[in-house]
């Protein structure tokens, strides 16, 4: 009866100290389990498709919906990468994807995919967003003015510039997890993804 309430575990008296610091222990390491799991969901997923996990919980497939798609990549990165030490690549990328993050996030999209020096990122799922069209171009132009200012940066360290392409189109896609139940991704497919990847 005391599960059945909502209680982690229940010992009956009298207390025996051995089953009850064994027992202690055991919610602990539960806990302990639970807070890292939550931790690794919040470092790999974004929080829109964690608050989906906690919502609707895992599930492979997805859903019908109106959104937009954003492609973005940095042009000529395979001669800039191999221009310079493998060390100064990664930190330009870290440094690239934190703005582009950033100015994503900021206007209500999530990235779902990241290759080399590409991103995808959706307005729209898993949280409708109503006026996702003009959020995608929001951040795209925000990206271009963040990619200015690290240029600006880049050249008075005496570094490499870049430049981004940015691709977007809007429509009905579908959105969900996709891969396995071992391992799956939030992304989004249809005939518009196809578009803004080539638009990009």
């Amino acid at each position: 009866r005391c599960i059945e309430l909502g209680a982690e575990d229940y010992l009956p008296k009298p207390v025996n100290p051995v089953l009850l610091r064994a027992r202690i222990g055991a919610s602990l390491e539960k806990k302990r389990l639970r807070d890292q799991q939550k931790e690794f969901v919040r470092r790999f997923a974004t929080p829109e498709v964690a608050r989906d996990l906690q919502q609707s919980g895992f599930a492979l497939g997805g859903k019908r919906v109106r959104g937009s798609v954003l492609f973005a990549d940095i042009r000529g990165f395979t001669p800039l990468a191999e221009s310079q030490p493998p060390e100064e690549t990664i930190e330009l990328l870290n440094t690239y994807y934190t703005l582009m993050f950033d100015a994503i996030s900021g206007h209500g999209g999530i990235v779902s995919q990241m290759a080399g020096d590409g991103l995808m990122a959706i307005f729209g799922a898993p949280l409708a967003l109503p006026d996702h069209c003009e959020a995608a171009v929001r951040a795209a132009l925000e990206m271009i003015d963040l990619i200015r200012l690290f240029n600006a940066e880049q050249a008075a360290a005496g570094k490499p510039q870049i430049r981004i392409g940015v691709g977007i189109a809007s429509g009905d896609m579908v959105a969900g997890y996709t891969g396995t139940n071992e391992r799956a991704t939030y992304t989004c497919i249809g005939d518009i993804v196809n578009l803004a990847s080539r638009i990009e």
